[in-house]
Parts: C-alpha cells; sequence; structure tokens
C-alpha cells in the first residue's frame, strides 16, 4: 500500500469516469470519494512480501476453486472506493463490475503491506473499507519494515477478531480458504537491518 498524497487533479464525479481513464492510465492510481490517490512505485521488499505471500497461499489452495490476483486487480469496496490491493484472493467464482473484467466485486482475503511511510488515514480509510465490504472474511496488514502482521477475522457482520502475529515462527491461519501461512515464509529474504530470514514453510 505505497501510496502519494491527494492529488488536487484530476477529479472524477463518478466511479465510471475514474474508470475509464484509468482504463487508459500507464500509472496506478486509487478512487476515494471523488479524489485520486496516486500509487507510487514499489521497492524490492513490498514486491518479495507480496510474491511470498502469494506464493505460499497459492500452493496451498490445490484444487479448490479460487482466483489469486497479486497487485494489479481492482477492488470496488463501498462509497466507491476502488484501490489495488497488493494480494487478493477470491473463494468461489469471482464477480466482476463488466465484461472488461479488471473490477473486482467479491475479494475474499485482502492482503495490504505498509511501511512507515504509510500515512495512517490512508491505512485507516482503507482497512475501515475493508471490514465494511460484505464478501470479505480476513484483511491481513504486513508491515514491511519490521516482522508485524495484523489480521482481521469476520465472525459477522459487526465482529471481528484480530491477532497480531510478530515472531517468525507464528502461524497464520486464513480459515476461509483453509490455508496456513508462517511468518517466515511471508518474510523470507526480508532484511530488518543486519537480520535476514529464510523460509521455513508450513506442512
Amino acid at each position: 500500500m505505497t501510496q502519494q498524497t491527494l492529488s488536487p487533479t484530476p477529479k472524477y464525479r463518478t466511479t465510471e469516469d475514474y474508470l475509464m481513464a484509468e482504463r487508459q492510465s500507464p500509472a496506478k492510481n486509487e478512487f476515494l470519494n471523488g479524489r485520486v490517490i496516486g500509487r507510487s512505485g514499489s521497492n524490492r521488499w513490498h514486491n518479495l512480501i507480496a510474491s511470498n505471500a502469494a506464493v505460499a497461499i497459492g500452493s496451498r489452495l490445490g484444487g479448490a476453486k479460487t482466483d489469486l490476483y497479486i497487485g494489479n486487480m481492482r477492488v470496488i469496496l463501498r462509497n466507491n472506493f476502488v484501490c489495488y490491493p497488493d494480494v487478493v484472493v477470491v473463494n468461489g467464482e469471482p464477480a466482476f463490475g463488466d465484461q472488461n473484467g479488471d473490477l473486482l466485486l467479491n475479494p475474499t482475503v485482502v492482503i495490504e503491506i505498509i511501511s512507515q511511510t504509510t500515512n495512517t488515514l490512508d491505512k485507516t480509510q482503507k482497512v475501515e473499507a475493508f471490514l465494511a465490504m460484505e464478501s470479505i472474511r480476513e484483511c491481513i496488514v504486513v508491515k514491511e519494515d519490521e516482522m508485524r502482521i495484523e489480521h482481521y477475522a469476520k465472525q459477522n457482520a459487526k465482529q471481528w477478531i484480530y491477532k497480531i502475529y510478530n515472531e517468525r515462527d507464528d502461524i497464520m491461519s486464513m480459515e476461509s480458504i483453509n490455508c496456513k501461512v508462517s511468518l517466515s515464509e511471508i518474510y523470507a529474504q526480508i532484511k530488518f537491518g543486519n537480520a535476514h530470514l529464510s523460509s521455513a514453510a508450513v506442512n
């Protein structure tokens, strides 16, 4: 979730206006309340975490009818908030906004990678929007610059279980997709100061 500051321009009245412009733009921009949020490029650690998470999850999905998208799938949330989660998993048949197949309506699990430079307001707004999405069963926020994962697991519309994982041997269980992943897998090859983690997969 690497973002730039809210841009004063362009500004679109509707989601349709934004999508028309976004589909023709070489850059990725998110859309919130008529405003465009420009996304800056991701660094090495951000990309490694995203690919580590996707590989670990994807290797455990087996023959289940599940789609996994990395970084480039637009997701529309409540109040016409359109964003690009770092990793998205759909359990079952994916639903899209139109025939273009690039605006996902029913994510099951979303993973966002953040750093010290991520605006706190941006993070809070996005997590709140994820938690308000009916189809989302689990929301996972991964810190890029320290070993820390915040895991929100939905119990019902008004209740979520919140867990923090911050040890390399911790195992995160994503019940909605029947998948367990270790932090050492997600943070494989990531350096914190002089520390360097190697991968240890969950059996």
